[in-house]
């Protein structure tokens, strides 16, 4: 019976409403142009042409179509105060919503095991990782992550909506959605936790696993300059899975009230993304050497143009 959704958002915020669609919409530009930039110089910059680098221009890809998953109609939601979503594209946004914050819980296990291998066995890393293991590895955890996204969407999708359409948040997820439903949830909240568990649980416990490994081999590292270099090839990623796991567990498992969890959750979804670019910039010799690189490029251009005239 139910044909739109109405995503509540931050209504009851009005005084607030412009404030908070300036400060989005500046975090969403961001966040958008500089994943492309490191998309960029992974791509242009022959040294960054690496499994590493591979991982981390996947991994913009990721961010960039994650937020715009979300952000785009939250700031229409803001703005033009157009809440109601449409029952098929409620359940597509839950679908892509699900499947990239999946993708991204698999990809940086993935990137774990690319650390742990390219430190505890570095002579043999570019023989192992090879292009094409490269790309198998980097797209393993996009069919794996909406293989789990299409089973919860589907079971929460098959429940009857018969009234309630009002979402107490920004975007539409599993549970609030369970909420709703006139009929039984429970085939679709076993659904979800099998998937919490394949899709959050078993990359974490991986992580955590590949890390301890790193970690052991770290301090057999007698110099404290070798231990410096070994930690720095890592620090980068282990930044981006510690934030990325913390606000998800605040988020999911820790809910604290209604107006507190659409905040958090605001920071899971805007935040985080928009400081992983400058995490793989600030931290990252490589990256930083890519973007002198090409400043002093396009300095040399826009001086050769110049002097043509």
């Amino acid at each position: 019976m139910v044909k739109e959704f109405i995503l509540v958002a931050f209504s009851d915020l009005a005084q607030l409403q412009m404030l908070l669609f300036v400060i989005i919409l500046l975090s969403y530009m961001i966040c958008v142009t500089g994943n492309i930039s490191i998309l960029f110089f992974t791509i242009i910059d022959p040294m960054l042409h690496t499994p590493m680098y591979t991982f981390i221009g996947t991994f913009a890809v990721l961010e960039i179509m994650f937020v715009t998953v979300t952000i785009p109609k939250l700031l229409d939601n803001l703005i033009s105060g157009n809440k109601s979503i449409s029952f098929i594209g409620c359940f597509t946004q839950l679908y892509f919503f699900n499947g990239l914050g999946i993708t991204e819980c698999y990809l940086l296990a993935v990137m774990a095991f690319d650390r742990d291998l390219a430190i505890n066995n570095p002579l043999h890393y570019l023989s192992i990782i090879t292009k094409d293991v490269c790309f198998k590895l980097a797209g393993a955890p996009w069919l794996i992550a909406f293989a789990i996204s299409l089973m919860t969407t589907f079971f929460t999708a098959r429940l009857n909506y018969c009234g309630p359409n009002h979402i107490n948040s920004f975007v539409c997820d599993a549970s609030p959605l369970q909420d709703l439903a006139c009929s039984d949830p429970f085939e679709s909240k076993v659904a979800f936790l099998v998937a919490a568990v394949l899709a959050v649980v078993i990359p974490f416990i991986i992580i955590i696993g590949f890390y301890i490994h790193i970690i052991k081999t770290i301090l057999k590292i007698k110099s404290s300059a070798g231990k410096k270099k070994a930690f720095s090839t890592c620090s980068s990623h282990l930044t981006v899975a510690s934030l990325y796991y913390g606000t998800a567990i605040i988020v999911y498992i820790t809910p604290v009230g209604s107006q507190m969890d659409k905040f958090l959750a605001l920071i899971y979804t805007v935040l985080t993304p928009l400081l992983n670019p400058f995490i793989y910039t600030l931290r990252n010799k490589d990256v930083k050497s890519a973007i002198r690189k090409s400043k002093a490029l396009l300095t040399g251009f826009l001086i050769a143009k110049h002097l043509d005239k």
